[in-house]
């Protein structure tokens, strides 16, 4: 019974580190996409005439 609560253990553990390291890749993707965007808006803004 404890051998399969370690192996259960180890196995979430590494599951665990897994998402959180594409979670963090995934933030920081999407962070960059949007202050690119932000600047692109803020940038053409200057070419809208009314």
């Amino acid at each position: 019974m404890e051998e399969r609560t370690y192996r259960t253990m180890g196995g979430t553990g590494a599951l665990n580190i897994a998402v959180g390291v594409i979670s963090v890749v995934v933030g920081v993707a999407s962070g960059v996409l949007l202050i690119i965007g932000g600047a692109r808006l803020l940038a053409g803004r200057n070419k809208i005439l009314f």
